[in-house]
């Protein structure tokens, strides 16, 4: 009967090859090749991440715009079957006053009524978004409702163009 006796100052990582036991104990960290490499997978990220992230942005400023003009729309409304039917009263002022959450101060950081124009058959309300868009929505006469944005600021906010209807 034999008896290994294992050396006292030998690990479990000492068997093996010398090549493996280099790579097992080794500290030279990362190349340059290895780092430029991961620095080049993270600036491609950015590029495609950055330019989405811009127009996602841009679509919940003209959202916000979007929600302001179509509350003015249906204050504009309420206004009109309290007044039998007549657009006359609608202005800025009473669309406000009416509805509070139909901003009319202008501001940078959320969107606001820019402009209302009425006569007793017809409306026209404008409200500004924070990235320059203007979305408008009037009512003719002939009580056709028409929804127009126009995009003076970048040209291209609009369903991609200066100006487009929604």
């Amino acid at each position: 009967m034999s008896i290994s006796i294992q050396h006292p100052r030998r690990s479990r990582f000492s068997r093996g090859t010398p090549h493996i036991r280099r790579k097992l104990f080794a500290a030279d960290g990362f190349s340059l090749i290895e780092l430029l490499v991961v620095c080049l997978i993270i600036g491609i990220l950015c590029a495609i991440a950055i330019p989405l992230f811009t127009s996602q942005q841009a679509k919940a400023d003209d959202a916000q715009a979007k929600e302001m003009v179509r509350s003015a729309e249906t204050t504009a409304e309420s206004i009109a079957t309290a007044s039998s039917g007549s657009y006359e009263g609608v202005s800025a002022e009473s669309l406000h006053e009416t509805e509070p959450s139909v901003r009319i101060a202008p501001s940078e950081t959320e969107a606001y009524l820019s402009a209302a124009s009425s006569n007793p058959k017809s409306y026209s309300v404008t409200v500004k978004a924070t990235d320059g868009d203007e979305l408008t929505i009037s009512r003719a006469e002939s009580g056709v409702v028409t929804r127009t944005c126009a995009s003076p600021v970048l040209k291209t906010g609009c369903s991609g163009g200066e100006s487009s209807t929604w």
